[in-house]
Parts: C-alpha cells; sequence; structure tokens
C-alpha cells in the first residue's frame, strides 16, 4: 500500500496547532493594532445594536399585525404594523450598509498600517535575515498572511458580537413570548453543542491541511516558474508536471474535499435540528394555539425566532476556522516583526562626514554565530584614499563578507572597521552608505524606466546628469535607440535588457552617485569579452580619485591594481602589486596560472 501523501516537514511546521496561551498573545498585540481605530468600532457595534434590536422586532410586528390585525379584523393595526415592519426593515438596511462601509474602511486601514509596519521592518532588517528565509516566504507573510487577517479585522471580530447580539435577543423575545416553547426549541440545543463542538475540534485539523496543501502549490509553483529554463534545459517537464498533479495538487484536491465533507455534515445538520426544534414548536405550539393557550400571532412569531435563533450559532461555527486561520497568521507575521533588527545605529550615532577614502580593517575577524567557524580572521589593512585594491582567492574564501564588512551590512565580531579614521559603528548607516558605491555580479534593475534606474542613486539628478553618467559609461547610444529612449521601461530585474547591459546601467547609476568609495563585487564575470572591454574603460572613468575595492575571479581586471590581496581561508595570506605577486611564486601565481591555462 502506497503511504499517504504528505508536504514536506518545513511546510507542515508552518501550519502546526498554536498554543492557547500563544493564541491570547495574539489576540493581545492585534487589539494593539486595532487600538487607534476603537472610536470607529464603538460606532460599528452601536449599528449592530440596532441591526439586532430590528431583528428581534421585525416577527414581534408580525405576531401584532395578525392577533391585533387580521384576527381582530382591525385595518388601522393591520396598516400600522406593515408600516412599521418596512420601518424597521429599512433601519436594518441603513444599519447594515452604514456598519458594512465603517469596517471595510477600519479593516483595509489596519492592514494599510500593517503591511506599512511588516515593510518597514524588512528595509531595516540585516542581510543575514535574508540569506535565511527565501523570497518567496517572506512575501507570503505579507501578502497571505496579513490578507487572512484582513478577514479578522473587517468582518469576524464584530460579526461575533453580531451574532451574539442576535443570538441573545432572539432568546430574550422567546422568553418574553412563552418560557414553555422556548424551552421546547432549546431541547434540541444539547446536540447541537456536542456537534458545534466536534466540528471545531476536527475542523482545526482538517483546515490546517487544507492551509498547508495551499503553501505547497504555491511553493512548487513558484520554483518552477523561478527555475523555467533549468528545467526546460534539462527536460525536466514531464517529470515536473507528474510531481505536481500526483503529490501538491491532489493533496490539495483530497484536503479540500475532505474539509468539504466535514462542512457538509455539520451545516446540514444545523439546519435538520432547526427544522427539527421548528416542528416541535409548531406540533405542540398548534396544539396550544387551537386549544386557545396562546394564539396564532404567537405561533407564528415564534416559529421565525426559532430560525433566527439558529443562524447566529451557524455562523458562530463557520467563525471559528477565520479565528485559527488569523491566530496562524498572526503568530508567522509577529515572529517576522520580532526578528532582531542585527546591524542598527548606535543611540548616539552621528551623520558621517564628507568622506575622502582612507580605509583601515584594525584586527578584524567575523562569524556569523558563535557556534560557527570564522569566515574572516584577524585582518589588518589600510587603504590610503583613492587607492586601488583588489580581492582576490577561491570562492567561500571571505572576499564578499571583507565588503559587507565595510558597507556595514554586518559588524565584526572582533576588530573594528574604520574610514577616515572613524569607527563606522559610530556613525548612520545611511550617511556612510550614501558615499559608497556597489556594483554587484548580478545586477538589479527595479521597476521603472532606464533613467530611473540610472538614476537610483541619486534622485535629485537632472536628466543631463543622467545622460552624462549613460555617455560615460558607453551606453548612452544604446539607450537612445530604444522605442522611448531614457523613458523605456525595464520592469523588475531588467529582463528586457541583456546581462551586459544590464550591468553598464549599474555602472552608471554608481558613476552618477559619485561615491567616494566604489565596492565592485565580480562586476564583470557574467559579460562577454567585448562587453568586458567596453566595461574596462568606462572603469578607468568610474575609478579615477576614489578608493576602490574590487573583487574578480578574472584576474586580468585587477592587474593594474595599485595593490591585491589574496584571502584564503579567511586570512589574508599575500599582498602586493600584481608584478610582485607573480615573482612571489605563491598563491597568487598559481591562480594566475590556472585563470592563463583556461
Amino acid at each position: 500500500m502506497s503511504q499517504p501523501i504528505q508536504p514536506p516537514a518545513y511546510i507542515l511546521k508552518n501550519y502546526e496547532d498554536s498554543h492557547a496561551e500563544y493564541n491570547r498573545e495574539v489576540v493581545r498585540r492585534l487589539m494593539g493594532f486595532i487600538r487607534p481605530y476603537a472610536l470607529p468600532m464603538l460606532g460599528a457595534l452601536v449599528l449592530m445594536l440596532i441591526n439586532a434590536g430590528a431583528m428581534v422586532a421585525g416577527p414581534y410586528l408580525i405576531k401584532i399585525a395578525i392577533d391585533d390585525g387580521l384576527s381582530a379584523g382591525n385595518v388601522a393595526v393591520l396598516r400600522n404594523a406593515s408600516l412599521a415592519y418596512l420601518g424597521v426593515a429599512l433601519a436594518q438596511w441603513v444599519a447594515i450598509y452604514l456598519r458594512v462601509n465603517v469596517m471595510a474602511r477600519v479593516g483595509q486601514s489596519i492592514i494599510y498600517d500593517l503591511r506599512a509596519r511588516i515593510f518597514e521592518h524588512l528595509q531595516a532588517l540585516s542581510l543575514e535575515f535574508f540569506s535565511r528565509h527565501s523570497v518567496g516566504r517572506i512575501i507570503t507573510r505579507t501578502i497571505n498572511d496579513v490578507g487572512v487577517l484582513r478577514e479578522f479585522f473587517t468582518w469576524a471580530i464584530l460579526a461575533v458580537a453580531r451574532d451574539l447580539f442576535d443570538l441573545f435577543g432572539a432568546v430574550f423575545a422567546m422568553l418574553s413570548m412563552d418560557w414553555r416553547l422556548s424551552l421546547l426549541a432549546f431541547t434540541v440545543l444539547p446536540v447541537m453543542a456536542w456537534m458545534t463542538a466536534t466540528f471545531r475540534r476536527k475542523s482545526r485539523a482538517k483546515y490546517r491541511q487544507v492551509r498547508a496543501a495551499t503553501s505547497w502549490v504555491s511553493s512548487v509553483l513558484a520554483e518552477n516558474i523561478n527555475g523555467v529554463r533549468v528545467v526546460q534545459a534539462f527536460s525536466r517537464e514531464d517529470y515536473n508536471y507528474a510531481y505536481f498533479r500526483q503529490q501538491p495538487n491532489l493533496y490539495h484536491r483530497q484536503s479540500k474535499l475532505e474539509a468539504a465533507r466535514l462542512s457538509a455534515i455539520f451545516l446540514p445538520g444545523i439546519d435538520l435540528l432547526g427544522a427539527l426544534a421548528t416542528a416541535i414548536v409548531v406540533g405542540v405550539g398548534g396544539a396550544a394555539a387551537l386549544g386557545g393557550d396562546i394564539t396564532a400571532g404567537i405561533l407564528v412569531a415564534f416559529t421565525l425566532y426559532i430560525n433566527r435563533f439558529f443562524e447566529p450559532i451557524r455562523d458562530l461555527s463557520r467563525r471559528f476556522d477565520t479565528f485559527q486561520s488569523a491566530m496562524a497568521g498572526g503568530e508567522r507575521i509577529f515572529a517576522l516583526l520580532d526578528t532582531p533588527i542585527q546591524v542598527q545605529d548606535a543611540p548616539d550615532a552621528v551623520e558621517m562626514p564628507p568622506i575622502r577614502g582612507e580605509v583601515r580593517f584594525d584586527g578584524v575577524s567575523f562569524r556569523y554565530d558563535e557556534e560557527d567557524a570564522w569566515v574572516l580572521r584577524d585582518i589588518n589593512v589600510h587603504v590610503g584614499a583613492g587607492e586601488t585594491v583588489a580581492l582576490v582567492g577561491e570562492t567561500g574564501a571571505g572576499k564578499t563578507t571583507f565588503i559587507k564588512l565595510l558597507a556595514r551590512f554586518y559588524d565584526p565580531t572582533e576588530g573594528r572597521v574604520l574610514v577616515d579614521g572613524i569607527d563606522i559603528r559610530t556613525v548612520t548607516q545611511a550617511s556612510l552608505r550614501s558615499q559608497m558605491g556597489l556594483v554587484l555580479q548580478e545586477p538589479f534593475l527595479f521597476n521603472g524606466t532606464v533613467g530611473e534606474n540610472i538614476a537610483f542613486g541619486r534622485l535629485e539628478a537632472t536628466q543631463e546628469e543622467v545622460e552624462a553618467a549613460a555617455r560615460a559609461v558607453g551606453l548612452h547610444d544604446f539607450i537612445a535607440a530604444l522605442p522611448q529612449g531614457y523613458d523605456t521601461p525595464v520592469h523588475e530585474g531588467g529582463l528586457r535588457l541583456s546581462v551586459g547591459q544590464r550591468q553598464l546601467v549599474s555602472f552608471a547609476r554608481a558613476l552618477l552617485a559619485d561615491p567616494r568609495i566604489l565596492i565592485l563585487d565580480e562586476a564583470t564575470s557574467s559579460v562577454d569579452t567585448q562587453t568586458e572591454q567596453i566595461i574596462q574603460r568606462a572603469l578607468e572613468r568610474l575609478l579615477h580619485g576614489r578608493t576602490a575595492f574590487v573583487i574578480a575571479h578574472r584576474l586580468s581586471t585587477v592587474v593594474n591594481a595599485d595593490r591585491i590581496l589574496v584571502i584564503h581561508d579567511g586570512r589574508i595570506v599575500e599582498e602586493g602589486t600584481h608584478a610582485e605577486l607573480l615573482a612571489l611564486g605563491g598563491r597568487y601565481a598559481a591562480l594566475h596560472r590556472e585563470t592563463v591555462g583556461r
């Protein structure tokens, strides 16, 4: 017999049942987002009371119409009762209309605040967080989990209050009208309580499976869309289709069907109990009406109250799943908001003055956690203003970590990084990084135009300055030939441009920002030889008068550096010019021979 289908453990972990204690903590924190909107929510509560009053008044007016109007032959009472019933219905419609509008505005405002808080926190989180969490998971927290809370904020909270108002209003009206018929109608409540408890217990597991199934489907879809080139290159289409159909998609269907079967038993069961209570009341109450113990109007009104009694019970049972989803979503959102910001400005941080470009690593060592191995160990380097320094070494030697410490994406575990003699931990991150330029191996372009991407680091730049930067890196002619020139949209990631063109846009962006310290991380490794020659010419302009740190595997791009640092196993093992290191015959010379021999 085949094993039952199960999502991966990392997906199931996100949908484990929450503890009741943490549920209370999530509710407490959610209330913090609701508190600024207490006044409109109070208004919505008043509107619900009006609605509940109208609900209770309707059947009673029908009783008056039948007993005091129809049976007594009093046309005036019949007419007035009918008009009053219409007035109550109109008041109920107005109350519902206003309540829906108020709660829609409140709910969307709370979600607006929550998403803004999440976005602000994400912008402040350190790079280490993003290296441990996929983009898909982060977006799911911001979109899907917040979307679940939208339902909770907008409808579920006050819907529970509305259901309770309606329930107690119906009970009060029934007991006031005839306590004996009320007790007969309530005889089905023990069975209903047992059914509701059973449904809540089983639905928690079933709907948790549904949410995990949805997450699994989304995860597989995102993975295959992002990796479609690799999928097609290795002809995995048929295999991936079979896996998707037989695993996440099938599990999703089965989970949905199981949840639907559970609802198909419970919800009609509540209706059946309501019908049973109605039948009991009609049978017993009808006999009492024939005997003259109660009036026909009471019997009709009582029958209507029974429907109004069971409807909120049915709705409250459905709200349980919304509550559980909100608690799970809230738990994951607050886990994100509680993620500590590892690199923060010191309380007394000051603005970094204009940088000259002198850099010193003073006894710097770094590792990500106390249990991890050292990534950099005992780094002591002094770089003069305007000097170009190349960092070379095998993959994983610590070159990229070196520049991340310089840009203060991380803080050293030991030692200090100084710029112009100032410990960079004592200045604000924004004032430091605004005077640095960074060009990555895989340049990222944002949604917007080519011109906007070039001006990304200097928003006040004029069109003439943008074009001058593009000319300096040899990109102007290409941009001018685009359909809308500098106003041509490039879309997220710049997919409409080649790798080389995206890289040149990054160089123009860095040049326009006019940084005093420039960092190039494998900036030419993804381009062809011809484009690399264009970039090399652009680099001459870009590096002039600036302190520069260049990471490169192509040693041809670093031969003109003022100094080359060879990093191995997190330590600087060689240092000198290209000629000096070749003459030394050590690790750099070996790397050079490997590069030349390719």
